[in-house]
């Protein structure tokens, strides 16, 4: 997996001509922290509910392993957003415009086991909070999770199956991610967006922009 840096490009504009003398591509993503004040109110996601993932429950390993299979489709094939097509993942990355539904997600292959491990481990300590949105009839349809060192959180990885966007999924996701890093301790949430469609999108969930995030990594050559 090739490996991606990060800084804050209006601390260090000067980095960001230098990442792209080296031939790497770079992100600009906004970049955005909650004003816990402005955070909308916990509201029913239609037909699903949000729940957080249970270390110590016995799907654990099937919920990660769709989860993860839910924000691999959502991210899998770079797109602009095009007339029509749903805004609904939140996330720094493009979306995709695939239809893929469960069908797809539950093709996915099984994770390994040191991987289910070590997301156990670090859900059991509270390092990373996972959270889908589950529903009855076609199973977890949207994903995310806050990774936290201290009392500071990042929101990431949100994604919406293809087949299930435009539903505000992502959006309510994410405030309940929020929310739960709060009633905990957090007293800093912030998340970086793929492009400014999608940090107007935070924005009415209660994120304010601080400033632009840089991700850079090597480039990835067409395939042949």
């Amino acid at each position: 997996m090739p490996e991606a840096f990060e800084w804050i490009h209006d601390l260090r504009p000067d980095l960001l001509a230098v990442a792209r003398s080296a031939s790497l591509d770079v992100l600009l993503a906004p970049l955005l922290v909650l004003d816990p004040h402005a955070l909308v109110p916990d509201l029913p996601v239609p037909d699903a509910t949000i729940r957080l993932l249970d270390p110590d429950a016995s799907s654990f390993a099937a919920d990660l392993r769709a989860s993860r299979a839910v924000a691999s489709l959502g991210f899998g094939t770079p797109a602009t957003v095009a007339a029509g097509l749903s805004t609904d993942v939140l996330a720094a990355g493009t979306l995709s415009t695939d239809v893929a539904g469960p069908r797809e997600r539950d093709a996915a292959g099984p994770l390994d086991p040191e991987l289910i491990t070590a997301s156990r481990a670090k859900a059991t300590t509270g390092q990373v909070v996972s959270a889908v949105v589950h529903a009855p009839s076609e199973g977890i349809l949207a994903t995310g999770l806050y990774q936290r060192v201290g009392d500071v959180a990042e929101i990431a990885g949100v994604a919406t199956l293809p087949s299930a966007r435009q539903r505000g999924y992502a959006s309510q996701l994410t405030a309940t991610l929020a929310r739960h890093a709060l009633q905990n301790g957090v007293t800093l949430v912030f998340l970086s967006a793929g492009d400014d469609d999608v940090a107007r999108l935070y924005a009415r969930i209660g994120f304010r922009r601080v400033g632009t995030a840089c991700i850079a990594e090597p480039h990835s050559a067409p395939p042949l």
